[in-house]
């Protein structure tokens, strides 16, 4: 590939990927996508994946472009489906257009499509390259990738803390550790998660309503609640939003009062049992299989470090406020089994840091060994 070549495929790759942006929050169960459509050194159609059963990226840019797109190229960061979906295949919205030649930024990797669309599209001598900003392309959708490929939600943790790891005092009292701007991000921030998920201890110690300041876009709301002792006059169910309660199966005999007082509030999941709670990655699945593809979870220490016990946390994302807590019996933000050796230590990648007022934001990737 002559370099003046790549440079204008770079170039218009990056446009596809600012487009595809833009659907952030937005497109779940499906992955961001961006399109674009040029002609000679013109770019003539553009578009992205708005939402979730309306037009995918490159059918909103070759609608742009119209009958411009004849003898174009087709710039899109995704491979172009080949199936039946909630909207026909983009292969074949292509070969109608009279594209020649289309520029792939990664092959998609959810199994129905994987490498069919590309396929497709060469055996009716479309010119497709593949391969371009694919590793920023791959963390754009990293979501999408890990529901698509394992079944499993994208795990956030979030959590606020002081310096010296206490999430509340040793009689509970935890508001406010951060400062009002650190909440008012993270309430922001909900509106980009399908889920928001708590324990049972936060529930009872806290009793959040789990809504999203500043959005008319709330996520579900996920209790674990092993022994379904959610309060039926807890704020979670204020609102319109769905709440989801996980919980163990009730034994012959034992249905509680509180399951048929709880019912009418809320979903009851019931999911397998492990050492006497929840199975959490059980759940997990169960919630995929509704379409919750990204779960941002806020609490508690128990839950999280449940979590990162069972290797099921993809990011982090600590507030750290300049204050100390102290106590051997004030809560820690990561409780849990955990490690006992430091060579095992679960290690946080791609670090990145923000500061809200006198707090500061930690975000990272999660790697196990």
């Amino acid at each position: 590939m002559r370099r003046e070549m790549k440079q204008d495929h770079l170039k218009y790759m990056r446009l596809a990927m600012k487009l595809a942006l833009k659907g952030e929050g937005k497109t779940s169960p499906n992955p961001m996508v961006g399109a674009v459509v040029v002609k000679g050194n013109t770019i003539v159609g553009q578009g992205y994946h708005r939402k979730a059963g309306l037009a995918h990226a490159e059918v909103a840019a070759l609608d742009a472009a119209g009958k411009k797109a004849r003898g174009g190229r087709l710039y899109v960061t995704l491979e172009p489906c080949a199936h039946f979906g909630r909207t026909p295949p983009c292969v074949n919205r292509i070969l109608q257009s009279g594209i020649k030649e289309v520029c792939v930024g990664m092959i998609d990797p959810n199994p129905r499509n994987n490498g069919k669309g590309i396929e497709l599209l060469r055996q009716q001598r479309v010119r497709v390259e593949v391969g371009f900003m694919e590793e920023e392309l791959r963390r754009m959708n990293e979501v999408f990738i890990k529901y698509i490929t394992t079944g499993l939600p994208f795990v956030t943790v979030k959590v606020a803390q002081t310096l010296d790891g206490k999430i509340a005092t040793s009689n509970g009292e935890s508001k406010w550790i951060t400062s009002d701007i650190s909440r008012a991000y993270s309430h922001r921030i909900r509106k980009e998660f399908d889920a928001i998920m708590v324990g049972i201890n936060t529930v009872l110690r806290d009793n959040p309503r789990l809504d999203a300041w500043f959005s008319t876009q709330h996520p579900i709301k996920v209790v674990v609640d092993s022994q379904l002792s959610t309060p039926a006059h807890a704020q979670l169910f204020s609102g319109r939003q769905r709440v989801i309660l996980a919980t163990l199966p009730a034994k012959p005999g034992q249905e509680t009062e509180n399951r048929g007082i709880l019912s009418p509030k809320a979903q009851i999941l019931e999911v397998r049992e492990k050492d006497g709670q929840v199975n959490l990655k059980d759940m997990l699945k169960k919630l995929a299989q509704q379409g919750i593809v990204s779960i941002v979870v806020e609490g508690g220490g128990t839950l999280i470090g449940s979590l990162f016990d069972e290797r099921l946390v993809d990011r982090l994302m600590v507030f750290i406020a300049p204050k100390i807590i102290g106590g051997k019996d004030a809560p820690g933000s990561v409780m849990g089994k955990g490690i006992v050796r430091i060579d095992k230590a679960i290690r946080v990648k791609d670090m990145a840091l923000r500061r809200f007022g006198e707090d500061y934001l930690f975000t990272g990737r999660v790697e196990y060994k």
